[in-house]
């Protein structure tokens, strides 16, 4: 049985909290919970029967957990893994891993350093038509990828900003790209292959943040294809899509939906035998309190640490999408194609000063 403690009492740590705390996962259990404001530590904590504190090293040194998930401010992130990883307990991080390249590079260090897995959560890769459209992908049923397109709309109010006074900033938050579309920007990247360049245009339409609630993005990648990105914050009046569209010579794959989770085209210029039966069962995740993707993700968590092997998503891995996001950020500042690999200059992201 695996200890895992939580870092951060936020929004997102209902659904965490509620797969540890609520013997979901096999194999795992909530020790204990953290957050400096002491109301919202307590109010897990006392829900589900654990231990709560102020301090995370006190936690830690007291606990000893064998996994620690980090939930707090995304700008936070990259401080408390480096931090945490000392204590010899493995890290799962919420995405985004971190705002900066350099500091996504430091936490890979801090864990190899360790010798701690280093896990960020992107859960939508474990949704159930999003692993049928991978398995597709690597049989080679799509022949020569054409286009791929994911599609982000979303309702984030006002409210929802004002809930934090680090929401919607450049330094702990970011904007629709980082925060909402970035599971979709990784399951872009992870089926169509190296991103070459990009170009990026954003605005910020209908709340009050510094960074953007709507963008609209054109990438190549290093196969010939093309892809577009389209992510807002500013659907009214209610969450609308979150989707991903792959296109190929040799078929087109559609998943929709609220969280890429409804198979909505399995259409292939050879069908074979299995695809009735992909859409019959395959085509919505089975309905789960808990969200989508994050129970599996636990589960694979846990395999990985109990028997080894490769993970689904490591430091490398979701370094690979920030760096596709900065590039974003790159080309909506400078107004100009931004090829991959680069350095960034002008992309706010990450930095206090804005």
């Amino acid at each position: 049985m695996l200890d895992f403690c939580i870092v951060g009492c936020g929004r997102i740590a209902k659904r965490h909290s509620e797969l540890l705390g609520n013997g979901v996962i096999g194999g795992a259990r909530l020790a204990a919970v953290c957050d400096i404001v002491p109301e919202k530590a307590e109010k897990i904590g006392k829900q589900f029967g654990v231990p709560w504190y102020t301090d995370m090293h006190k936690m830690m040194q007291e606990i000893k957990p064998a996994v620690v998930t980090i939930l707090t401010e995304s700008g936070n992130h990259a401080r408390h893994t480096i931090e945490l990883a000392r204590y010899g307990a493995h890290v799962v991080v919420e995405k985004p891993m971190a705002l900066t390249l350099s500091d996504a590079d430091a936490m890979i260090a801090a864990c190899d350093k360790a010798g701690v897995r280093l896990f960020v959560v992107k859960q939508n890769r474990f949704n159930v038509p999003v692993a049928k459209l991978r398995e597709a992908l690597e049989k080679g049923r799509f022949g020569k990828l054409v286009m791929g397109t994911v599609r982000v709309r979303w309702c984030r109010p006002q409210a929802y900003y004002d809930q934090d006074s680090w929401r919607g900033t450049w330094a702990q938050d970011g904007g629709v790209l980082t925060n909402q579309a970035s599971h979709h920007v990784d399951l872009l990247e992870w089926m169509m292959g190296d991103v070459v360049r990009v170009s990026a245009m954003s605005a910020t339409r209908l709340v009050d943040i510094e960074a953007e609630d709507t963008a609209a993005v054109v990438l190549q990648f290093a196969n010939g294809a093309l892809g577009v990105i389209e992510a807002t914050g500013a659907t009214r009046p209610t969450d609308l899509e979150g989707s991903i569209s792959i296109l190929g010579e040799g078929g087109t794959v559609v998943i929709g939906g609220f969280a890429v989770n409804k198979l909505e085209t399995w259409n292939f210029v050879d069908p074979e035998a299995e695809d009735d039966a992909v859409i019959q069962n395959y085509s919505v995740n089975p309905p789960n309190v808990y969200g989508f993707g994050h129970q599996a993700y636990y589960e694979h968590v846990v395999d990985v640490i109990n028997k080894g092997g490769p993970q689904l998503v490591d430091g490398l891995t979701g370094r690979r999408s920030l760096e596709l996001i900065s590039a974003i950020y790159e080309s909506i500042e400078t107004g100009k194609t931004v090829d991959l690999r680069f350095n960034p200059r002008m992309a706010k992201l990450g930095r206090a000063d804005g």
